[in-house]
């Protein structure tokens, strides 16, 4: 297939993960004029003005990009019908976007859901029927500087995506030609779950500790207290996998502290600048909030996630 497949695009929440894959795709229609592809950007304030007068700065490790979609809104009533959605919100959102995203779905419509946790898939569902919704996770260390402007640093830079559960007769063939076709790595697992747990015991772990104690990644990696947490929860979520009948690579715990390591020393990442941030949003309700209750459940116990769950919500109220 060609970048002739998913006319209307729509990426819904243009902060650091949906301004990087959707400025890629934004930039690269850009730059071909031949084309009938109509990408709208679904953002908010002072960052969807930026958009609309200036178009997205991208500031990447391979240069610099002023990408401009075809039409930003705040209004998601207003978009056209999307063949293709990057679903890139904050999970505290996510309720509401997918409601007044539903009326505009199709059965054929694809949803690549490109936000933290390891029940999105099943939050989205809960909501609507209509279309492919793909587990999907994604590497990239990037976040939203300022408005208008987003950075990303590093290597990773990947989509990993799977079959929808509710539909095992989708062909992948056409969405992994489309979106490789426009410079985004995009790769496909029969079974995701495994890809989307080990992005989240990496995320949650190193997310934790490093909004606990305010540091980035390089200083976590050096202190032994702080790494030591990061393990133990890595652990307890682990042990959590396990119950659940998914399937980890048995080195999970050093492949995490790997990646760790590799990640530009001094990136923070988005549960920390979040709780950092008085009166944010934060995504407690993936991490600590929803270890526990999954720890509960299943009657394993979770006494480091629950320590800094507890530390991170007093003191950042």
């Amino acid at each position: 297939m060609t970048t002739d497949s998913y006319k209307n695009i729509c990426i819904l929440g243009v902060g650091g993960v949906g301004g990087y894959f959707g400025g890629k795709i934004a930039y690269f229609f850009s730059q071909n004029k031949q084309h009938d592809h109509k990408i709208c950007f679904v953002a908010r304030g002072k960052h969807l003005e930026k958009i609309k007068t200036d178009g997205l700065i991208l500031d990447t490790d391979d240069g610099e990009f002023v990408c401009k979609p075809d039409f930003a809104t705040d209004d998601i009533s207003a978009i056209p019908s999307p063949d293709l959605v990057l679903l890139c919100c904050k999970s505290y959102d996510l309720e509401a976007a997918v409601k007044q995203l539903a009326p505009k779905l199709n059965n054929e419509t694809i949803i690549l859901p490109l936000l933290n946790g390891v029940d999105i898939y099943e939050r989205i569902r809960k909501i609507t029927n209509k279309g492919f919704v793909l587990p999907s996770c994604v590497y990239v260390v990037t976040h939203l500087e300022k408005p208008g402007l987003v950075i990303q640093r590093g290597s990773y830079a990947d989509i990993i995506s799977g079959s929808d559960p509710q539909h095992p007769e989708f062909v992948s063939d056409t969405i992994i030609s489309f979106l490789t076709s426009l410079g985004i790595r995009f790769k496909w697992s029969d079974d995701p779950l495994p890809a989307i747990w080990e992005k989240y015991i990496f995320i949650a772990s190193y997310g934790m500790v490093t909004a606990y104690s305010g540091k980035h990644f390089a200083l976590v990696n050096s202190d032994d207290r702080l790494i030591g947490m990061v393990a133990d929860v890595i652990k307890e979520i682990q042990a959590i996998a396990g119950r659940k009948n998914v399937r980890l690579p048995d080195d999970i715990l050093e492949k995490t502290l790997k990646k760790g390591i590799n990640i530009p020393p001094d990136s923070r990442t988005s549960y920390q600048r979040d709780v950092e941030t008085k009166g944010r949003l934060n995504e407690s309700d993936i991490y600590g909030e929803a270890i526990e209750r999954m720890g509960e459940e299943f009657g394993i116990p979770t006494p480091v996630t629950s320590y800094l769950y507890a530390e991170i919500q007093n003191r950042f109220k």
